[in-house]
C-alpha cells in the first residue's frame, strides 16, 4: 500500500514574520515621512527666499523710477524755456528718521527710525493734461501726474500694526497725503547721494555723502541763495541699500557676523552714520536667525544743475 505525504497548508503568518513585516513597514513609513518633511522645508525655504527676492527687486524698481523722474523737465509745456533757477531741488532726504503717514511731504519727521533707516523724497513735474495726465509720469502709488500738479514719491520705513517694519511709499492724493506699504520685513533702508562738486558741473558724482552732510553744506549758504544754490541740486546719482529678512529661520549653517550696507570701508569711515552696519546679534534679538538679503543699486538723477 502506497502512502502519500501529508500536505500542510500555511494559513497566516508566524509571529516572527509579522514582527519583521511591521518593522520593515515602519522603517519605510519613517523614511517617507523624513523625505516629505525635508521636501516641505526645502519648499518653504525656497518660497521665503523668492519672496525676499521679489520684494527687494520690486522696491528697487520703484525707487529707481522715482529717482529718474526727478530729472524730468516738460520742455514741451515750457516751450523750450529753461525752468526757473530758484525752484526747489527735486531731491530731499533725512538720516535716521521716519515720517507720519498724512503730514505734508517730509515735514514733521519722527525719531522712531528702524535701525537708523533713512528717508528719500523725490518731487517732479507732471506731464499731460489734467485731470489724469498722459500716464508717462507716475508717483510711487501708480497714479498718473498731470502737468498742472507736482508729483511726490517719498520712501521711508515704519512699523505696521503688528510691529513689523515695512518700506512705505508716501504720495499726495487728490485731497490729502497717504502712504502704502511697498515691502515688509525691512531691517534697514539707507541712502547716499552722489555729489557733483566740480565748479562746472559735469553730471558725474565726485563723492557720496548722506543727507546730514548735504544739510551741513547748505547751512553755509545765505538764506536768499538757498533754493538756487542748494547742494541738493548738485546730486547726480542716488545710492540705496535695502536689507530684508524672511519669515522663517534660515537653513544656512553660517550667518555673517554683521551686514555692511555700503561696504566695510564706508562703515569704518563713518561710524556715526546709523544703520549702515548692523550686527547679526542686533538683528536676531531673542529669536532664531532668519534668511536675509542685501539689495543695493545706484540710480542716475540726470545732469547736475549749476
Amino acid at each position: 500500500m502506497t502512502t502519500r505525504p501529508c500536505l500542510v497548508r500555511q494559513a497566516g503568518l508566524t509571529l516572527a514574520e509579522l514582527l519583521v513585516a511591521l518593522a520593515v513597514g515602519l522603517g519605510v513609513l519613517l523614511a517617507g515621512a523624513v523625505l516629505m518633511i525635508g521636501a516641505n522645508n526645502a519648499y518653504l525655504a525656497h518660497e521665503d527666499a523668492a519672496a525676499i527676492d521679489d520684494g527687494g527687486r520690486f522696491a528697487l524698481a520703484l525707487i529707481g523710477r522715482a529717482v529718474r523722474q526727478g530729472a524730468f523737465v516738460d520742455w514741451e509745456r515750457l516751450k523750450g524755456v529753461a525752468p526757473a533757477r530758484n525752484l526747489p531741488a527735486p531731491l530731499a532726504g533725512l538720516d535716521s528718521r521716519s515720517l507720519p503717514k498724512t503730514s505734508f511731504g517730509v515735514d514733521a519727521p519722527v525719531n522712531t527710525a528702524v535701525n537708523g533707516s533713512d528717508v528719500l523724497a523725490v518731487r517732479y513735474a507732471g506731464a499731460g493734461a489734467a485731470p489724469d495726465g498722459d500716464g508717462s509720469v507716475l508717483d510711487c502709488a501708480g497714479f498718473s501726474i498731470p502737468d498742472t500738479k507736482e508729483g511726490w514719491s517719498i520712501f521711508y520705513v515704519a512699523r505696521n500694526g503688528d510691529g513689523q517694519a515695512e518700506l512705505r511709499c508716501k504720495y499726495r492724493g487728490a485731497a490729502n497725503w497717504s502712504a502704502d506699504a511697498v515691502v515688509a520685513g525691512v531691517d534697514s533702508f539707507q541712502v547716499l547721494y552722489g555729489l557733483d562738486t566740480d565748479t562746472a558741473p559735469d553730471g558725474i558724482p565726485n563723492r557720496y555723502v548722506n543727507a546730514t552732510t548735504l544739510a551741513a553744506l547748505d547751512a553755509a549758504l545765505p538764506l536768499s541763495e538757498l533754493n538756487e544754490k542748494t547742494c541738493w541740486k548738485r546730486v547726480a546719482s542716488v545710492q540705496v541699500a535695502l536689507l530684508l529678512h524672511g519669515e522663517r529661520p534660515s537653513a544656512a549653517p553660517l550667518q555673517p557676523p554683521a551686514y555692511s550696507l555700503f561696504g566695510p570701508a564706508y562703515a569704518k569711515a563713518h561710524p556715526g552714520d546709523a544703520g549702515v552696519q548692523l550686527a547679526q546679534a542686533q538683528l536676531r534679538g531673542q529669536g532664531p536667525a532668519t534668511a536675509r538679503r542685501l539689495f543695493t543699486a545706484v540710480f542716475a538723477v540726470g545732469a547736475a544743475q549749476p
